[in-house]
């Protein structure tokens, strides 16, 4: 699969739609999409690519798509955005929680939802970030290095 593209994905009613380009046809983008949700794996559509069985001219027009497969099949009702602290850095999701004074974070990489966080807890956001900008860094330099 072609890189989630994080920095486009759109928080809905306690779900995260992430566009990715899932194919090409005539040298124009076919669009799908993937969801998280702030209930986690208690969700029938926790990771699912594309419930809706239908495809996208664009990234907006997926998101659309989404929202309204969303709306006729929603599971539950949230008031608070989880994925309001969500930020992409170097093509990675980073997702901030915080517990009682407590941050944690969810960190997926570009081509997967698959959570690769340390258990870890820090007493700020800021500190949060800058533990995860630091690893994600030196990772890029390894990489590059080699």
């Amino acid at each position: 699969m072609k890189r989630l593209l994080y920095e486009q994905s759109v928080a809905y009613k306690g779900y995260l739609i992430i566009p990715f380009v899932f194919s090409k046809a005539d040298n124009y983008n076919i669009y799908s999409y993937k969801l998280l949700s702030a209930i986690g794996n208690k969700s029938k559509f926790q990771k699912v690519e594309n419930p809706a069985a239908i495809y996208g001219s664009s990234a907006e027009n997926i998101i659309d798509i989404a929202k309204e497969h969303l709306d006729i099949n929603f599971e539950f009702i949230n008031h608070t955005d989880y994925f309001q602290s969500r930020y992409v850095y170097r093509h990675n999701l980073i997702i901030v929680g915080n517990e009682n004074g407590k941050y944690f974070y969810d960190h997926y990489p570009p081509d997967s939802l698959n959570n690769i966080a340390a258990p870890k807890l820090f007493t700020s956001e800021y500190e949060c970030l800058s533990w995860i900008r630091q690893g994600l860094d030196m990772l890029h330099i390894r990489l590059r290095a080699s």
